[in-house]
């Protein structure tokens, strides 16, 4: 048989308890304190509740020397093993073993309220751990019998990733046109692929003269059997004071 090498804990100990021989019980109300002999107990010693694995044990030593005078191994609480008597709550009768399967009840005795309230308190509080213990295992072994969610990749599986509020910039897209820039629209009745104006900022019109004074000097009338690819011809600027100033064929850039 493998060795059992779970570790014993201390739940409990109390230096001083009293232990009474104790009549057979009459009736099934349960054991009473007063009918033991409380003035002379059967042994005093120190008490242990160890606890190894689910298992609770009360031992009973000698307080001198620590020899161990009788133990009670505890199965669950309450229980059979462990039993509260009917006038008292300083009292209890425990189910001790001599590891020969052989047992005997004997009554069990605190001299103060506050040890077996201690007591009490010891054993509730490891077998609800144990309870506590039972159930997740319980709710682990139904996790691990429900079948898995496979989440995997199968082969030639791809995922799609959609990133929102980014914009691709669209290549060759057209540059907005200044607003208010740019050249001089043509003339009425100007022929398509002329001359355009030279680059520069904007440009202003002036505003129509009210003076019967010509606004451009125009040069000879063409002749009419050699028609001109511009039917502007040639000017110069308006009311230059210097005539020197010839305007090449084309448009005249305003400044």
């Amino acid at each position: 048989m493998a060795e059992d090498n779970t570790y014993e804990s201390m739940l409990c100990v109390k230096p001083e308890v009293h232990v009474y021989r104790i009549p057979p019980r009459a009736s099934n109300r349960g054991y009473r304190a007063a009918d033991w002999k409380l003035d002379e107990p059967a042994w005093s010693g120190r008490m242990k509740i160890t606890a190894k694995g689910k298992m609770a044990y009360i031992k009973l030593e000698d307080k001198n020397t620590g020899e161990l005078f009788a133990q009670a191994p505890v199965e669950e609480y309450p229980g059979s093993t462990v039993e509260g008597v009917v006038d008292s709550s300083r009292y209890f009768v425990i189910k001790i073993e001599d590891g020969n399967v052989r047992h005997a009840f004997i009554g069990l005795g605190f001299a103060d309220r506050g040890d077996s309230f201690d007591f009490n308190v010891a054993l509730q509080d490891h077998f609800k751990w144990v309870r506590q213990e039972g159930e997740l295992a319980k709710q682990e072994a139904s996790q691990s019998a429900a079948p898995k969610l496979d989440l995997s990749f199968k082969e030639g599986q791809t995922i799609k990733i959609s990133i929102g509020n980014i914009k691709k910039k669209e290549v060759g897209a057209a540059r907005p046109r200044p607003v208010g820039g740019g050249l001089l629209p043509p003339p009425p009745g100007a022929k398509a692929g002329g001359p355009a104006l030279p680059p520069g900022g904007q440009q202003t019109v002036p505003a129509v003269q009210t003076d019967t004074a010509p606004l451009f000097d125009f040069g000879s009338p063409v002749p009419a059997a050699q028609p001109s690819s511009d039917v502007w011809g040639d000017f110069t600027s308006a009311g230059s004071n210097s005539s020197k100033d010839a305007v090449k064929a084309g448009w005249v850039q305003f400044s």
